[in-house]
């Protein structure tokens, strides 16, 4: 898989996206991630990406001609199956979602900056509007990586216990995962749950699931 994401700030994102998980899948050769500095794309002698919103208003706008340069580009030199805009009035990132992505060969992430850009490159331009929450952060970046490292990690050969992945929260049927415990089985107390050391699996199958469907009604309803 091959991740192109644009910025404004690629020394920053930069420091933020090598984690190790990434690192790893870099060093394994199953994932490329390229940074392009939006900058290089601006207008005149200073590179300028960004303008004054028509209308009046206050912040800046990122302008549509370097973000068409950039996109031109790219997409010259390979397909893209998904352009993405970080927006936190997008679609609601889920980890439904980050598998779809997973088996996809090449992306784009565009990181919005400022007040925000162009409506004509989220009309034309974007494929997918991706949110992370309802909330606003200075750029698009933090985003951005969350996005890659949720990505990345399913990516076959990246994470090495592959069953641990398949039973993640949100992962099988998207419930939350049931409650997890190891030893040992009583501290100060506080005991393990009895049905997790009968060695009855068939009844532990049974506690798992229930506990996973009850878990998920109470924190994702209540």
């Amino acid at each position: 898989m091959r991740i192109d994401v644009v910025s404004t700030l690629p020394k920053e994102f930069k420091s933020i996206i090598y984690n190790f998980v990434i690192k790893k899948a870099i060093k394994k050769k199953v994932i490329t991630i390229k940074i392009h500095d939006l900058k290089k794309y601006g207008l005149g002698k200073h590179k300028k990406v960004d303008d004054y919103p028509y209308g009046g208003g206050d912040g800046m706008v990122i302008r549509i001609e370097p973000v068409y340069k950039c996109f031109s580009k790219l997409l010259s030199e390979r397909y893209y199956d998904e352009i993405i805009f970080m927006t936190p009035d997008g679609t609601k990132f889920s980890q439904k979602y980050a598998n779809y992505l997973s088996f996809k060969k090449n992306i784009i992430i565009l990181c919005g900056r400022y007040k925000g850009i162009d409506q004509r490159i989220r009309d034309n331009l974007i494929s997918q509007e991706i949110s992370i929450g309802n909330y606003i952060l200075s750029a698009g970046e933090l985003a951005a990586a969350v996005i890659i490292e949720s990505i990345v990690r399913l990516i076959p050969g990246v994470i090495k216990n592959r069953n641990s992945i398949l039973t993640d929260s949100f992962q099988n049927d998207y419930f939350i995962s049931a409650p997890i415990y190891t030893r040992p089985s009583i501290y100060k107390g506080y005991k393990v749950p009895d049905i997790l050391l009968s060695g009855n699996h068939k009844k532990i199958k049974e506690w798992i699931k229930y506990k996973s469907i009850k878990t998920t009604i109470k924190k994702l309803i209540y």
